[in-house]
């Protein structure tokens, strides 16, 4: 008992940056409705921060007081930037887009951080007392109270704040009637970059303080914001108090879940303590706080929503398919081998994001575990590849169908939430699945896990077949046929399936559930067949996947790769398949940062950081995509042509009688 206290007092530094972060998602969400993915990379800007400026990092060294005072100046020109570049332009977008906006700056800021300070994890200096006290005879630290303290402290004067001054009440008013509140003359943009540097005042103020206890890296920060997600489900997004105090107590579930795990009697993954226990109980967690919250949690922003991203019926599909499938094939024999492995790789990419366009595209749910869904089905399909010794196609279709179920499992769990709250349970979930499943060497392992290579009737059909490009080399381009071949048949399937009766009822759910299920759609019906889907099309992208590489690793599949794919997905264009497609170039490995890296030194970091500023700028200036983009521009061409060629034939159908200058006959107009 009394090491569980310990190790209960000891988490709850970790529950005060939890608590921290939660409170800067509330003040956000309440001055501005947006749900800040960003705000645990604020807490990484002020850590590094203040550890480069204490440090020496840049050449010369501040006292503490001083570091710590540049640290917070970094964290609220963050929350200036954030405000006046992204949040202002995107006030009366959707919250999806809204959402997406913050991924973009999670994006960019991990980006900066990394090509600025490097990928090595920091300690920095610690500016609490570091005396340790005896509380009912257990002996702990003292800043652990300390920082406990000091954030309960925030959260009542924050309460004091939004309940006693007029900038409270202005806030109070925007976020229970956003309309009401601009028509009696208060200002939206003047609220909600009030309310987002106190979020990042605070993220900031935490991440200088807490660093010490949970260390300065560019995925342990940033990822805090998930639980603070789960300490914000259950306030509501909307009550600091309860956000403070769940945040705190999931600090300390998480470090007695910790030391449990590390008792003889608690099962073990061969020996060590079993992994990712944390993230699978914030996954709970948030499932509790839906299921008890569901239908009470807010939804700003939905009476003022702009279009979403447009989804065109394909006019034609045999022959751009036919086209794109020949070029490609050629490239895969023509092309120099890494250029062809590259390729390989973007096809992969683009199945995924075909997944995308399925949940997110046609039914407007941004489902974040779908690269985990990939992973899932590449640690299966090597069981069942060499534990089980099933062949090829069989493995890969027991995979994919194991998989399917796993994402339909979680999208049944998730049916009474939709939009950002979806996003938010799913990327809990991806980070459950990355921790738990993944590195868990009953099934996966960081090691990897190995994929022998397809055979059919004897014939090799992996990377290594005997059939090579011009060059002789691997990965054979027999194996980019069969990825090319695949990647054609769920393209084609997910384009046609717009024209369905499904697709029409998707597009109906995706723009308004209630008034869908008024016209006779079942919404939950619908629901399910989409996360069915785009489970199997993001579950085969996982088979092939361990095929390419001929095994499958855990650090292929984290959370953060995934957000990343869903910004790539964002700016092709998350309603075509042809934004699938030139997403698949843009992903990690993929044609265009292989050709950017051979060509011109821009590593993958850069890719990043490009991928992070062009989530920005398309969901500001063009929300459909470069795909939508190319659509728009193909239509209005084909308008042009259309009324050139109706002006020249009325012309030609009118007399020439003698200069006299005749109208036209009503049937001509009309015409």
């Amino acid at each position: 008992m009394e090491q569980i206290l310990l190790f209960a007092v000891l988490g709850l530094g970790q529950g005060a940056l939890i608590a921290g972060i939660a409170l800067g998602v509330v003040a956000t969400y309440r001055g501005s409705g947006i749900i800040n993915l960003s705000t645990g990379a604020v807490a990484m800007v002020a850590g590094y921060t203040f550890w480069a400026l204490s440090t020496g990092f840049f050449g010369f060294s501040l006292p503490t007081a001083a570091a710590m005072a540049g640290a917070l100046m970094a964290a609220l020109a963050v929350g200036v930037l954030t405000e006046a570049a992204v949040f202002k332009p995107l006030r009366a977008v959707s919250p999806l887009a809204k959402l997406a906006a913050s991924l973009g700056i999670l994006l960019t800021l991990q980006a900066t951080v990394l090509l600025v300070f490097g990928t090595q994890p920091q300690q920095a200096p610690s500016i609490l007392p570091s005396d340790a006290v005896t509380v009912l005879g257990v002996t702990t630290p003292v800043d652990r109270f300390l920082l406990t303290g000091l954030v309960i402290t925030v959260a009542l004067a924050l309460g004091a704040l939004y309940r006693w001054t007029r900038f409270g009440l202005a806030t109070r008013a925007a976020s229970e009637n956003e309309q009401a509140a601009l028509l009696a003359g208060l200002s939206p943009n003047s609220v909600s970059l009030a309310n987002t540097l106190l979020s990042a005042l605070i993220a900031g103020l935490l991440g200088v303080l807490a660093a010490p206890i949970v260390q300065v890296d560019s995925v342990t920060l940033p990822l805090q914001v998930v639980p603070a997600l789960a300490a914000a489900l259950f306030a509501g997004f909307t009550s600091l108090w309860i956000a403070c105090s769940a945040g705190i107590l999931i600090g300390v579930m998480q470090s007695v879940v910790y030391y449990l795990s590390t008792q003889s009697w608690f099962p073990t993954d061969n020996g060590n303590a079993m992994p990712g226990l944390q993230q699978l109980l914030i996954f709970i967690l948030m499932i509790v706080a839906l299921y008890v919250k569901g239908a009470g949690l807010p939804r700003r922003g939905e009476l003022v929503e702009q279009r979403l991203p447009a989804v065109p019926l394909p006019d034609r599909l045999l022959r751009p398919a036919v086209l794109a499938t020949a070029a490609a094939a050629l490239a895969l024999i023509v092309l120099p081998f890494d250029f062809r492995q590259a390729l390989t790789n973007s096809l992969i990419g683009a199945i995924i994001v075909l997944s995308y366009v399925v949940i997110t595209g046609y039914v407007g749910q941004i489902s974040v575990m779908q690269l985990a869904l990939s992973g899932t089905a590449g640690f299966a399909l090597s069981h069942l590849a060499t534990g089980l010794h099933i062949p090829f196609p069989f493995n890969a279709l027991g995979a994919t169908l194991l998989a399917t179920l796993l994402g339909v499992a979680a999208g049944i769990s998730a049916l009474r939430v939709r939009g950002v709250s979806l996003a938010v349970v799913t990327l809990a979930a991806a980070l459950a699945m990355e921790q738990a499943l993944f590195t868990n060497t009953s099934f996966g392992g960081t090691a990897g896990v190995t994929v022998p290579p397809p055979r059919l009737f004897g014939v090799d059909l992996g990377p290594g077949a005997a059939f090579r490009g011009l060059d002789g080399n691997e990965p054979s381009p027999l194996f980019g046929f069969l990825v090319l071949s695949v990647a054609v048949a769920l393209g084609l399937y997910v384009a046609n399936l717009r024209r369905t009766g499904l697709g029409r009822r998707m597009l109906a759910v995706r723009s308004n559930e209630r008034a869908a299920a008024a016209a006779g759609v079942n919404v939950r019906a619908v629901k399910i067949a989409a996360f069915a889907i785009s489970s199997f099309i993001a579950s085969a992208a996982g088979t092939l996947y361990g095929y390419n590489f001929g095994s499958v690793s855990a650090v292929r599949f984290t959370a953060l790769a995934a957000l990343g794919l869903i910004g790539f997905a964002y700016i092709g264009g998350i309603t075509m398949v042809s934004g699938a497609v030139i997403a698949g170039l843009m992903s990690t490995e993929a044609l265009i940062p292989h050709a950017l890296d051979k060509w011109f030194g821009i590593k993958g970091t850069w890719a990043l950081l490009f991928g992070g500023i062009s989530l920005i700028l398309t969901l500001i200036a063009n929300p459909d995509g470069i795909a939508g983009a190319n659509h728009r521009r193909k239509k209005a061409k084909q308008a042009a042509r259309t009324a050139k060629a109706a002006q020249a034939h009325a012309e030609s159908a009118t007399p020439d009688t003698a200069g006299a200058n005749t109208a036209p006959a009503p049937e001509e107009v009309a015409r």
